[in-house]
């Protein structure tokens, strides 16, 4: 099993920031088979994706609605992954999920995906 948990959420004013981790663990977890990604949901939205981060952390894509503000990094000695929200807007208020993807060398199989319990963020004045 592998288990995710996430931090950092919280209320912060509109252009301040937030650093979310998510912490990943347990014995199926090795780092080197898995892209991890930032999700975000609201109540009456479905879940979407905000950031992945590639195996090795070389590569990343985002969401247009955060590209430039949101970077997401991984470090893999620590099995953690982070992302670091700047100049936060109203609309970015929802519960963030972290997620780990599984590959098998160039093969996606996503009956081996986890997901976290979420964090919330707030931005609100």
């Amino acid at each position: 099993q592998v288990q995710l948990v996430e931090s950092g959420g919280g209320l912060v004013q509109p252009g301040g920031s937030l650093r979310l981790s998510c912490a990943a663990s347990g014995t199926n977890f090795i780092a080197s088979r898995y892209a991890m990604a930032w999700y975000r949901q609201t109540p009456d939205k479905e879940r979407e994706l905000v950031a992945r981060v590639s195996v090795t952390g070389d590569n990343a894509d985002y969401s247009d609605s955060v590209k430039g503000r949101f970077t997401i990094s991984r470090d893999n000695a620590k099995n953690t992954i982070y992302l670091q929200m700047n100049s936060l807007k109203p609309e970015d208020t929802a519960v963030y999920y972290c997620k780990a993807e599984y590959w098998s060398g160039s093969y996606r199989l996503e009956e081996y995906d986890y997901w976290g319990q979420g964090t919330q963020v707030t931005v609100s004045s």
